[in-house]
């Protein structure tokens, strides 16, 4: 078994376009997954009067830096920096903007072209580019994992019943699935979008509604040709129950196909958020996302750096789950195992 598992590895490792994508996949998330720490409004780090504080962490009011209202302090005001300064310093971020920061010091209307202060530009409303990718890529590639994960989940126990049970219980399954997929998804999730405003949880469950069965046909064919095996029927002869085959025996073998199937699954789900946020039935008005930046570039053609970025990022971030698709596949392929 650890000789098969190395063989796997070192065919992943042969496929040198897959293996750097994943580096680079990898390299893009631990740069985007603490996206608060690298673009934010508000200083990682304040030394006033000899005190520490951590704005990025906690609220702290105008009056604790020796301003004049109780409420929260606006480090983007020149007054309140420059009161910290006479008595301490500001660490900032490496972008001083968030996602929703309006930048009101722009020397031309927005959206604003690359500049020193925004390298990426500006939407149309005056928001940092750079910053809305980085937080629009986190929320992608999270929501794409989050909604892979739970699909293949219920995807695989749904094929591993059908497959292993067999006859009237596959039967009615795969009429089911018929009839689930001959479902209308985009017209119920514009429905649902004019009735509710999709948040994050709400809009992954819904799509979990009907992803799931992309990976059913796969898991209940591996069950169908396994369950008539030898050592499947030795096994029950010798006592051991449904659930126990199915998850020592046939799953097993099930997973080597399964697994090839996932970062296709994830483009597939990164691609459906883009284009639910491109149309406007997506996450709510206002947030991060790739699509949105999509559509930024298409209603203001005027300013192709929104269009340009948000084209690149999206095929960047697709590509690369393609060829590591590519890889696990490779790794997986019994012909380069044996």
């Amino acid at each position: 078994m650890l000789n098969i598992n190395n063989r796997k590895i070192q065919n992943f490792k042969n496929n040198k376009r897959g293996l750097y994508s994943l580096y680079l996949l990898l390299l893009m998330l631990v740069f985007t997954l603490p996206a608060e720490f690298i673009a934010n409004d508000k200083p990682l780090l304040i030394k006033y009067d000899n005190n520490l504080y951590y704005p990025i962490i906690k609220n702290y009011a105008e009056t604790v830096f020796g301003g004049d209202f109780e409420t929260t302090a606006d480090y983007k005001d020149s007054f309140v920096t420059d009161l910290i300064k006479e008595k301490g310093w500001i660490v900032w971020p490496l972008i001083p903007f968030n996602h929703q920061t309006v930048n009101y010091n722009l020397d031309v209307p927005a959206p604003s072209p690359p500049s020193f202060e925004n390298i990426l530009g500006t939407d149309d409303q005056a928001r940092d580019v750079l910053a809305r990718l980085i937080y629009g890529f986190r929320i992608s590639i999270l929501f794409g994992f989050l909604l892979t994960f739970f699909s293949s989940i219920i995807g695989i126990t749904f094929g591993a019943i059908q497959g292993y049970l067999g006859g009237l219980t596959d039967l009615l399954g795969q009429r089911f699935i018929e009839i689930w997929a001959g479902m209308p998804v985009l017209y119920l999730l514009i429905i649902v979008g004019s009735i509710i405003t999709p948040s994050f949880w709400i809009l992954l469950i819904l799509l979990l509604l009907f992803s799931w069965m992309s990976l059913v046909g796969v898991v209940r064919a591996e069950f169908l040709r396994a369950r008539n095996f030898d050592y499947v029927k030795a096994a029950k002869c010798l006592g051991m129950s449904n659930y126990r085959i199915i998850i020592k025996h046939l799953l097993p073998n099930a997973m080597v196909a399964t697994i090839t199937y996932l970062p296709f699954i994830l483009a597939a789900s990164v691609t459906t958020l883009t284009s639910l946020d491109f149309l406007g039935f997506g996450l709510p008005p206002g947030s991060a996302s790739l699509g949105e930046l999509l559509n930024q570039g298409k209603n203001n053609l005027q300013a192709p750096w929104l269009g340009i970025t948000g084209f690149i990022s999206i095929s960047i971030l697709l590509s690369l789950l393609v060829f590591i698709g590519e890889a696990f596949r490779d790794a997986f392929d019994p012909r380069k195992i044996n």
